[in-house]
């Protein structure tokens, strides 16, 4: 009887200990992640992902604390523990088989965001799937297509991430002249636009857009290359804007822009018509 009686009090004396041990590591594991130089410098991580990270090593923490206690109780009551551990073994690669997938998306969300692939509100790409990332999980990642769709991408099938939102963004504009066009006027006309365009949208523009060149000579149209880098995103809102620019100053300016057109011979006499836009 006495020995039950010292067996149950150094079981609660182990349960006591892990609880300690277990609050001294967590406690440990707070001021790790507390230093915002570290984690800015060093882990490269946000204040979101830091409180995620800490949130799982607490948790493989208490799992790993409480199954030693409890391996540890099991010996000190004589319980064989090697029998316990061969059928938890058992058990375990039957739930492993069952539950691979899980695991390698847990895995691979650890990863996602301990390397920091990626942020909420960045814009990418996963597979054939665009979109801007709405909430990255353990399991899930969840990103929306500017057409409204929300996809729900495993972690596990993310092998490949292209991010839209790191660094500068170059904008590429192809301009096509008539062949009949004076190109170097042409080039200036696109310059002076290339310098309004760059003062306008000064806050996004990281290299002021200019002419590259006249990079092909296509069927019907001379093509000329304007390129510029911008903030994250921006590449298309400076795109968009070049191409209405060029359009506006290309009309006051004169220079054309090529059309389909369709040539008539009618009794020895050429006559060029316009082709409509829906043929």
């Amino acid at each position: 009887m006495f020995l039950i009686g010292y067996n149950i009090l150094k079981a609660a004396g182990i349960l006591i200990i892990s609880r300690v041990v277990y609050k001294f590591l967590s406690l440990l594991i707070d001021q790790v992640f507390k230093d915002r130089f570290n984690l800015n410098e060093h882990l490269k991580v946000e204040h979101r992902r830091v409180e995620t990270l800490s949130k799982l090593l607490k948790s493989l923490l208490s799992y790993i604390m409480y199954f030693i206690a409890v391996i540890t109780i099991l010996d000190i009551f004589d319980v064989p523990v090697a029998s316990v551990l061969a059928g938890a073994g058992i058990l375990g690669l039957a739930v492993g088989f069952g539950a691979q997938n899980l695991v390698k998306d847990i895995i691979t969300g650890f990863f996602i965001i301990f390397e920091d692939l990626y942020a909420v509100g960045e814009y990418i790409k996963i597979g054939d799937k665009f979109g801007m990332v709405e909430e990255i999980g353990l399991k899930t990642t969840k990103i929306r297509a500017w057409t409204g769709e929300v996809f729900m991408i495993p972690n596990g099938s993310v092998d490949q991430v292209t991010n839209y939102n790191r660094g500068s963004m170059r904008s590429v504009v192809e301009v096509g002249i008539a062949y009949e066009e004076d190109i170097d006027n042409a080039i200036r006309v696109i310059e002076k636009v290339c310098g309004k365009v760059a003062d306008e949208m000064q806050d996004i523009i990281d290299e002021k857009p200019n002419v590259v060149g006249v990079t092909a000579l296509a069927d019907s149209s001379v093509n000329i290359r304007v390129t510029g880098t911008t903030k994250g995103l921006n590449h298309w809102a400076l795109e968009r804007k070049l191409r209405q620019r060029i359009k506006e100053e290309f009309d006051r300016e004169g220079v054309e822009i090529p059309y389909p057109r369709r040539v008539v011979i009618n009794g020895g006499k050429l006559d060029s018509q316009d082709v409509p836009s829906d043929l």
